[in-house]
């Protein structure tokens, strides 16, 4: 059904995109052989900065869009690094909280040889302080975005408020489910969502579908439906299998661009900020998520969650046809 009350994605290039949730330091490590459990494994380990929201931030930024992030760091020197590398991307961080109650956040994520996630950790605790307080302090800066994308790492009071900020700034509001084990938190939330890009777990969760989504037909039928609930646009995230999606007045599947994998860690958040900066520079819907599959192939070549030398020509260069 059509939702009369959700605000529809609208060209808007010069206006920063407000990206709010998590951001911290990745530690993920390649297992060279079979994986042991309960002993030390051999494996290449590398280590850069990761967070969902810090991941997107970055993607815009390096494809040229205007972006400021909100997220809440320790005052300690992994929070300098982390935010001097934002900025040095072209991220705007003025407004980043940092705390001396909480590390800034970490991730640990075990990849086997084949570059498929076995295992993963985070300690996110610096977020609790991510609060609807912080949000209703920084009030203003919804008020001149183009979009407002967030993860499902928020408090969800935290992820109330935002909503509410962004409807009396008549913004389209953009959610990464994150996990299944933060999904619910957007559940009920569905109608007052713009955009949603869950994988294939999470898409059937929203769903209420008894098992994961994992073929395309299955895929189309949980977007589908997220539809009917109120979601504007659905954007499934299938690995191997490629991306499908739908709205009220479309759906389809874009294939996945057979690719070598380094590391998965980012591929989907730059999936994401690949689409939303297509949108927002009035690009159609089908070739904004074909911009998206090739942001998420490259990313996936690179050891690593944000590819550095990220841009609109390498996008198109790596362009599914």
């Amino acid at each position: 059904m059509n939702n009369p009350n959700l605000v529809e994605f609208s060209p808007n290039p010069e206006a920063p995109a407000l990206v709010i949730g998590a951001a911290g330091v990745d530690i993920v490590g390649r297992i060279k052989g079979e994986l042991h459990m309960g002993t030390s494994n051999p494996a290449q380990i590398r280590t850069s900065f990761g967070g969902v929201a810090r991941n997107v931030a970055e993607n815009l930024a390096r494809l040229g869009q205007p972006v400021r992030l909100l997220t809440v760091v320790g005052e300690d020197q992994a929070g300098d690094q982390l935010l001097a590398n934002a900025a040095g991307a072209g991220v705007d961080v003025q407004a980043v909280r940092r705390t001396r109650q909480h590390p800034t956040g970490s991730y640990i994520g075990m990849i086997n040889a084949s570059g498929e996630l076995q295992l993963a950790m985070d300690d996110m605790r610096a977020l609790a302080e991510l609060s609807p307080e912080y949000l209703r302090e920084h009030a203003d800066l919804f008020q001149d975005a183009s979009l407002v994308f967030f993860d499902a790492n928020l408090p969800k009071e935290t992820i109330r408020t935002l909503l509410s900020l962004a409807q009396k700034a008549s913004l389209p509001v953009c959610v990464d489910p994150t996990s299944l084990s933060l999904a619910g938190k957007i559940k009920s939330l569905l109608p007052r969502l713009s955009m949603i890009t869950p994988n294939s777990a999470e898409v059937a969760f929203l769903a209420d579908l008894p098992a994961p989504a994992t073929r395309r037909r299955e895929a189309l039928l949980a977007a589908k439906q997220l539809v009917s609930r109120g979601v504007g646009m659905v954007i499934v995230t299938m690995a191997a299998l490629g991306v499908c999606y739908a709205t009220s007045q479309t759906s389809g599947h874009i294939s996945a661009i057979r690719t070598e994998i380094v590391d998965p860690t980012g591929a989907g958040d730059a999936l994401t900020a690949a689409v939303l900066f297509a949108l927002l520079n009035d690009i159609p819907l089908d070739d904004a998520i074909r911009l998206g599959v090739s942001a998420a192939s490259l990313t996936l070549r690179h050891p690593g969650a944000v590819l550095p030398d990220l841009s609109l020509e390498k996008l198109y260069d790596h362009l599914v046809i």
